[in-house]
């Protein structure tokens, strides 16, 4: 369990390389794992925190035979991640705002990503990367 703030994001990213590490995960592999979580980790801050630090964030990982799960879990604010469109990307970068690609390197990293909500335990996500 670390805080909802950035300066946990390092403690985060190195628990997961850890694990990954464990796992056998190929260099390529567990470096999605940790750019995904970092994606991850910093929409709960800025989104589902508003940038408040006196939240949670709840971060397990495991693996089994053919997969490695990375499972982030906070109380902040929901949200609709089908109401995120696809970001622009043949715009020219001059011309785009800033942000708005979180979920879509989530989703290009990972094999699969997961979004639970539930008014009562809270918000869970969970990315999926297959060897």
């Amino acid at each position: 369990m670390v805080s909802s703030s950035l300066d946990a994001l390092p403690q985060v990213i190195d628990f997961v390389r850890h694990v990954c590490s464990q796992a056998g995960l190929a260099e390529k592999a567990s470096f999605a794992c940790e750019l995904a979580t970092d994606e991850a980790c910093t929409n709960i801050i800025e989104h589902a925190y508003a940038g408040r630090s006196d939240g949670a964030i709840r971060v397990v990982c495991w693996h089994d035979d053919d997969a490695f799960v990375v499972q982030l879990h906070d109380q902040g604010t929901a949200f609709d991640p089908a109401a995120v469109r696809e970001p622009p990307l043949t715009d020219d970068l001059a011309g785009r705002p800033l942000g708005g690609l979180g979920i879509h390197f989530m989703r290009s990293l990972m094999d699969e990503v997961r979004f639970d909500f539930d008014p009562v335990t809270g918000n869970t996500v969970t990315m999926t990367k297959r060897s």
